[in-house]
């Protein structure tokens, strides 16, 4: 039977109405993940770009590993193949991950150069594969002894590139990483060196490995974020301090729910980038013996007291079976799945 033009625009109009609900229930910010998280797997970066094509992860944060590189000799073709491979996916490569800048910090490689020279490098392997941000770091909690010392180490590494960083026009993102700076410190380098220089790589569970509720790093530098780690956490007291322990989107305690919708409102361009690193048991912060703060002159009372409290409305999380090394790439993909489900939903029902 011939359709009348009304039954046309009848039909026309329910497939947009369709299409509209379809399009309402992808959400608007793109989901990405930095490749780190999901290594185990060890594919080529065809084949990570291909999953996440797949699994709806629409932004990859890869570092020279995963891009099966050196930084000082890249095979230059291969990534801009790479690239154009990215782009037909529909994949951004917005983020690239760097390592240590700080070369007192005892995670800095001299054997890679000098600090200066390992951000050259790695500002020419982002600027190839069209990121716009190169991620770094200082260090870790091993460094905190001596912290004034390596800020200003690396500050002044900062400084000395600040040229470079203009004209590459891809920015240094520094993240708040494994236990090294606490947030205000962050912040006060920021304004030091400026924003048109040093941004931040913001990451959601590391601040409770430094005694720092991770809505107050939000609340800090948010502002100055350029890529995310996201991931959720389990948080409780224990007579020695706190205990804490990543998870799973949706298992913790900490409200990721709140702090990614307020993330998503203070930086609506960029993605939500999982770092998922779920834990079998807890790490134990300690914070009441004699010598536990002393690393810390210069902590708030009320950051600390902060924390504390949001500790003392934890629950533990129950311990986890540790996974055996054959199943740890199936097992990164399956939690990384868990944390896009889960992460798309709240954000289709994000108000």
């Amino acid at each position: 039977m011939m359709m009348t033009r009304r039954d046309c625009l009848i039909a026309g109009g329910a497939a947009l109405g369709l299409a509209a609900a379809l399009a309402q229930q992808k959400p608007a910010t793109k989901l990405g993940v930095e490749l780190g998280c999901i290594s185990a797997s060890r594919f080529t970066p065809y084949q990570y770009l291909d999953y996440f094509h797949k699994v709806g992860i629409e932004a990859a944060q890869f570092n020279a590993g995963t891009l099966g590189i050196k930084e000082a000799d890249p095979d230059e073709a291969e990534l801009r193949k790479i690239r154009a491979y990215a782009e037909n996916l529909g994949v951004s490569l917005m983020a690239y991950s760097g390592r240590s800048i700080c070369p007192t910090s005892t995670g800095f490689d001299a054997r890679q150069g000098t600090a200066e020279q390992q951000i050259a490098q790695g500002l020419r392997v982002a600027k190839i594969i069209g990121a716009k941000c190169m991620r770094v770091v200082l260090g870790s909690f091993k460094d905190r002894p001596e912290i004034d010392r390596h800020l200003d180490s690396m500050t002044k590494v900062i400084k000395n590139v600040r040229s470079q960083v203009h004209d590459s026009g891809i920015k240094l993102a520094l993240e708040n990483h494994n236990a090294d700076l606490q947030a205000r410190e962050i912040k006060a380098l920021i304004e030091e060196v400026g924003f048109d220089t040093l941004g931040v790589c913001l990451d959601s569970g590391n601040p409770l490995a430094i005694m720092e509720d991770p809505h107050l790093t939000l609340e800090l530098l948010g502002p100055y974020a350029l890529t995310s780690h996201v991931r959720d956490t389990a948080v409780w007291r224990v007579p020695e301090g706190v205990a804490l322990r990543w998870c799973n989107m949706g298992e913790g305690n900490v409200d990721i729910d709140g702090w990614v919708k307020k993330f998503v409102k203070m930086q609506p361009s960029l993605p939500v980038s999982f770092e998922n690193l779920p834990q079998p048991t807890p790490r134990i912060i300690p914070i009441f013996g004699p010598d536990d703060l002393r690393y810390f002159p210069k902590m708030p009372a009320q950051d600390l007291a902060r924390y504390l409290a949001l500790a003392e409305h934890g629950k533990p999380l129950p311990n986890a079976t540790p996974v055996p090394a054959n199943r740890r790439g199936d097992q990164q993909r399956e939690d990384l799945e868990v944390c896009i489900r889960y992460t798309r939903k709240l954000l289709s029902t994000a108000v």
